[in-house]
């Protein structure tokens, strides 16, 4: 039964404020190291830039310019960050490198912190609007938040976002979804354990090797030669 107009207005109001709420106390913690990302990466060549940002995940990927040859790569990632953090900081991260290609790895945070996948989706939303804003050419690739041995006690909860988040993708243009959560289970269906460093948490070589082989189907090579 859809729900009465005035009552889904209040919903997303009040899922709009809370986003901004989180952004406003959290986000600013971030600063110094953002400011950090950005002033290193000046310099960086912008033509047919691919962008990857996101949480530690993509933070500690150190060879990811190399995991994709002939590739115009940066690497825009800041540990422990959310969602609405992402947002906060796109106007930095994200929007004045003018990207051709945005690949966002967010969500695995703010599942293990608790924020729903309503305050998740549309803080994700929120980003989108403003890349098609200045970027209306860009194509933008959602990761999904991965599986690990830390945090597989929150194994239904991930699985539940990943499937809306694929679900949410698909009605977007030139938006897409990228599955790590699949090729990182072994044939049980349990996360590997030979694929994290001994947080249980980070990916180790390995780990990332499952990404490269799973993200490059994404990735717009192109010579930069």
């Amino acid at each position: 039964m859809k729900l009465p107009y005035a009552i889904q207005l209040f919903v997303f109001l009040f899922l709009f404020l809370t986003v901004n709420e989180i952004q406003g106390q959290n986000s600013d913690r971030f600063k110094k190291e953002v400011d950090s990302i950005v002033a290193l990466n000046q310099a960086v060549n912008k033509s047919d830039l691919i962008l990857f940002t996101g949480s530690s995940s993509i933070r500690l990927w150190k060879d990811l310019t190399s995991s994709f040859p002939n590739c115009n790569i940066v690497n825009l990632g800041f540990g422990g960050s959310e969602m609405a953090d992402l947002l906060y900081f796109t106007d930095q991260l994200i929007l004045s490198f003018k990207p051709k290609q945005i690949f966002i790895y967010e969500g695995d945070n703010d599942i293990s912190a608790g924020r729903t996948d309503e305050q998740i989706l549309l803080a994700a939303d929120k980003i989108l609007t403003r890349i098609r804003k200045d970027l209306p050419q860009a194509e933008v690739i959602f990761i999904s938040p991965k599986p690990s041995l830390k945090r597989w006690g929150l194994k239904e909860k991930y699985e539940t976002f990943n499937a809306k988040l694929n679900a949410w993708t698909q009605s977007k243009k030139n938006v897409r979804y990228a599955d790590v959560w699949t090729p990182m289970l072994d044939q049980n269906g349990t996360v590997m354990n030979d694929i994290f460093i001994e947080d249980g948490l980070h990916l180790n070589k390995k780990g990332y090797a499952i990404w490269t082989t799973t993200l490059k189907k994404y990735v717009n090579a192109k010579s930069t030669q």
